[in-house]
């Protein structure tokens, strides 16, 4: 008489070895990330990564993030292979902000049920995303969790760390009176204010503009480091605008006594920011606070460099900007 099967960990929703078929699919594309001071191949329970030499008082600077309710999008047009750029860059421009070189990434992808093929489309995305920004993804961890997740879908979590000189972290404190704003350009909604998006948005509406919707944040890596590495006594503040957007964001990197004023008519605010304004019933004030408005990142400048700095990044990045602002009295507000 046949014995009865007990209770496998596969059978409770788990298949450890499907996990180590998608480690394994992922290889190629984890490897096309590598950046000098990744140790490949040193111990198995984690990522390794040498400080360059040329560091005389290295800070380590991180940020960790996730891409929120923008993945129902991805979810609902079955489109996987952009999330992970969001992923990526939501950490990596708020490391950005102090002036520090993004070094390595390591992600979390939490999932009912790993689907290969769908994961491995994130994993490429959050690739090409290490690639923009110059770091390498060290390492990982994929967890499926049957009867947590709605079935087909997933939930990310990315981690950044970058380094920069003790001596030359940028944290707002030699913002002066007079400075100016330079808003750089947003490649669209990014990865904030898509819970409400998604309230004002059929279904069917989401689905037909997927693309417009899915594009991915803009990674500011290679403009900011180039700028930090030419005009390096130019840049007192940067500001990563994403939840909180203008109102919240901006007032953390001003000095006491000082505040920000910001014309909203100096730069072409995308279409989708007026559509969604009209939909939502919303006030100027509530959109500036809940969406980047066509501004993905924010620099304070000196007044006598803010031209130089917005053609520089034209002409070398193809990287739209503009003087959007500058710094008035007040106590570290925004005034639109």
């Amino acid at each position: 008489m046949r014995k009865k099967q007990g209770l496998t960990y596969k059978k409770a929703g788990v298949d450890v070895a499907k996990a180590g078929a998608f480690v394994r699919e992922i290889k190629r594309v984890v490897d096309s990330t590598a950046q000098p001071g990744w140790l490949k191949g040193i111990g198995s329970f984690g990522g390794f990564f040498e400080l360059a030499k040329r560091y005389k008082e290295p800070v380590l600077v991180s940020s960790s993030d996730g891409v929120g309710t923008k993945l129902k999008i991805a979810f609902l047009a079955d489109i996987h292979d952009t999330v992970g750029i969001d992923l990526v860059a939501m950490s990596v421009n708020d490391c950005l902000c102090s002036g520090a070189k993004p070094l390595f990434f390591l992600d979390y992808i939490a999932t009912e049920k790993l689907e290969k093929k769908k994961l491995v489309q994130v994993v490429k995305g959050v690739a090409a995303g290490c690639r923009q920004a110059g770091c390498a993804l060290i390492g990982g961890e994929t967890a499926e969790m049957p009867n947590f997740y709605r079935p087909g879908e997933y939930d990310l979590s990315g981690f950044c760390v970058a380094v920069v000189e003790k001596n030359k972290i940028i944290d707002g404190s030699k913002i002066k009176l007079g400075d100016k704003i330079i808003g750089l350009a947003s490649s669209g909604l990014h990865a904030n204010g898509f819970s409400l998006v998604r309230k004002i948005f059929s279904k069917k509406e989401l689905k037909k503009r997927a693309k417009e919707f899915l594009t991915p944040t803009r990674i500011y890596a290679k403009p900011i480091l180039s700028l930090l590495w030419t005009k390096k006594e130019a840049i007192k503040g940067i500001a990563h605008i994403t939840g909180g957007s203008f109102l919240d964001k901006i007032p953390r990197i001003i000095p006491g006594g000082l505040a920000v004023g910001v014309c909203k008519n100096s730069w072409p605010i995308p279409k989708i920011f007026h559509e969604i304004k009209q939909r939502a019933k919303l006030t100027p004030r509530q959109m500036f606070r809940s969406f980047n408005m066509g501004i993905g990142m924010v620099l304070v400048v000196p007044a006598r460099e803010s031209a130089r700095i917005i053609k520089y990044l034209r002409h070398k990045f193809t990287l739209k900007s503009w003087e959007i602002g500058e710094i008035i009295k007040g106590e570290r507000q925004v005034l639109i």
